[in-house]
């Protein structure tokens, strides 16, 4: 049973996958303070709910863009699970190249959505990850991360906005009746969402157009995904667990 875990800056995402299939997955707050001890104890308490023990758990495979988390993690799995976890860097095998000028600077994230790309897609692609930062990652036809571009989260943009700001407060992060608001919900609704969807369009044909490929593939994931699906054409396919199935699919290469 392999216990995939993708530690984001807001969210932590854990999957349990045995048999080809995901059993179950959790999500927990991205604490840098927590320590090891208190991980242990929140994932005992998960895997109690479904019956099972830390026994259970046969490898681990750890995509962090948490450096201080990636050291906590890697902890707990060797004090409470006795195994040493493939904490997935750009040295890992992954089935795919890492062609950008630092390799080293790549997010693990980004590794770990392309080699997923790769193997259940198939390239060349592009993909949009809704978290924290929304980013958007170029997979080539050779099967090759070439990099991307990096924008604030809606989140982080609706943060922003409203913190500096005297009037103005945290709206639903959903489409407005109309992209002209008349009143000052929707029309922060359509700043925010319908502005993202424009950003998410405008940029996919500038990547596009700047990778000069046929049937470039467009795969959207993250929470908010599904929900800029709704709005625009520019998303082929909605992946909300991409990334752990990318962490699946490098642990299985390196276990050959």
């Amino acid at each position: 049973m392999l216990l995939a875990v993708d530690i984001g800056n807001t969210n932590i995402h854990l999957g349990l996958h045995h048999h080809g299939q995901w059993l179950v997955s959790w999500r927990m707050r991205t604490v840098a303070q927590k320590m090891p001890d208190e991980y242990a104890v929140l994932l005992r308490n998960f895997l109690a709910g479904e019956d099972l023990t830390y026994r259970a758990i046969t490898g681990v495979a750890i995509g962090s863009v948490v450096p201080r988390l990636t050291l906590t993690f890697t902890e707990l799995v060797q004090n409470y699970l006795k195994m040493d976890p493939l904490v997935i860097t750009h040295k890992t095998k992954t089935g795919v190249k890492v062609e950008i000028d630092q390799p080293e600077q790549a997010g693990a994230d980004r590794i770990i959505n392309a080699a997923a790309v790769v193997a259940l897609y198939g390239p060349p692609a592009i993909v949009c990850d809704f978290g924290t930062a929304t980013t958007f990652d170029v997979v080539s036809s050779s099967g090759a991360y070439r990099g991307g571009a990096i924008a604030p989260g809606i989140n982080v943009s609706m943060d922003a906005l409203v913190s500096m700001t005297a009037r103005l407060h945290k709206v639903d992060l959903v489409a407005p009746p109309s992209v002209i608001g008349t009143n000052t919900i929707h029309a922060m609704q359509s700043g925010l969402f319908m502005g993202y969807v424009s950003m998410i369009e405008g940029m996919v044909k500038r990547i596009k157009a700047a990778m000069n490929e046929e049937n470039v593939k467009v795969i959207g994931t993250g929470g908010l995904a599904p929900h800029f699906k709704e709005q625009t054409d520019a998303l082929d396919f909605i992946a909300p667990e991409l990334t752990l199935e990318g962490l699946r699919i490098i642990y299985e290469l390196n276990q050959s």
